[in-house]
């Protein structure tokens, strides 16, 4: 699994979390998606992946279910990345 962490700080239309506590929130994560968020081609916010990630795993997915479902979620956002620099 190569790094992808040069591309997910480029310019970006999406909102730009908030960066206080950005550190301390990110090291409350669990380390699978501490991993995931490391090579994400987006900048995501501790919080938003979380989200997803308490979901997932209250409805007892699997970690492959949860990582697959964090890939959509970015692929979605990049895509709406896309048609906002398309305006």
């Amino acid at each position: 699994m190569g790094l992808k962490m040069a591309g997910n700080l480029g310019s970006t239309k999406l909102k730009r979390p908030n960066k206080s506590n950005a550190m301390q929130n990110y090291d409350a994560l669990p380390a699978a998606l501490r991993r995931w968020v490391a090579q994400a081609a987006l900048p995501w916010s501790a919080k938003s992946c979380h989200k997803i990630w308490s979901r997932s795993h209250a409805r007892g997915e699997t970690l492959q279910n949860i990582l697959i479902r964090l890939d959509r979620a970015e692929q979605r956002a990049l895509a709406r990345d896309r048609r906002l620099r398309q305006i």
